[in-house]
């Protein structure tokens, strides 16, 4: 059944803004805390010539997660949890797979796991695009900044693996 819910207060969309944001960012921490040494071994690893500095993955991230809070929160709004099912299961094992990505590359250093773990997200992250855009194209707009730098990460992923074959096995 996919019609609008009935308006909901704003205190419960606000709420709601909250919940998704905060499940993006937690998202976020878990990646963070398999990333506690990632500098010096984001250092320590060669890397091809159009690799971004190492400063430049928080703030990117950051307003990444924060896009797909909205995105999530909009579709939310639109239909609910009940009426938006799929898309936003879609986006919830996204984001796990998206966390799970830090401990592959940062704290287990797998090159090759990592690297195959990141085309699986970018596989998820498209079926997510396209499910938020049936149920509220803008959604499925602010992903798409996200859908741009995971694909530049695949290849970043791909590159580093295969120059660092001693590190990341």
């Amino acid at each position: 059944m996919n019609r609008t819910p009935p308006a909901m207060p704003r205190s419960r969309q606000w709420l709601g803004l909250a919940g998704w944001l905060a499940l993006a960012f937690a998202t976020a921490a878990v990646g963070a805390a398999a990333s506690v040494s990632a500098k010096p071994f984001y250092a320590e690893l060669m890397r091809p010539a159009w690799a971004p500095p190492g400063w430049l993955f928080g703030p990117v991230w950051t307003t990444l997660y924060a896009l797909m809070g909205v995105s999530a929160w909009l579709v939310w709004r639109e239909r609910g949890f009940a009426g938006a099912r799929t898309a936003l299961a879609l986006f919830i094992v996204q984001l796990a797979v998206n966390a799970l990505w830090s401990w592959l590359f940062f704290a287990w250093r797998l090159g090759g796991p990592a690297f195959a773990e990141v085309l699986l997200l970018w596989c998820l992250i498209v079926a997510t695009v396209f499910a938020f855009w049936r149920i509220k194209p803008l959604a499925a707009v602010l992903l798409l900044p996200y859908l741009a730098w995971v694909t530049f990460a695949s290849a970043l992923t791909f590159a580093v693996w295969r120059l660092n074959p001693a590190l990341l096995g």
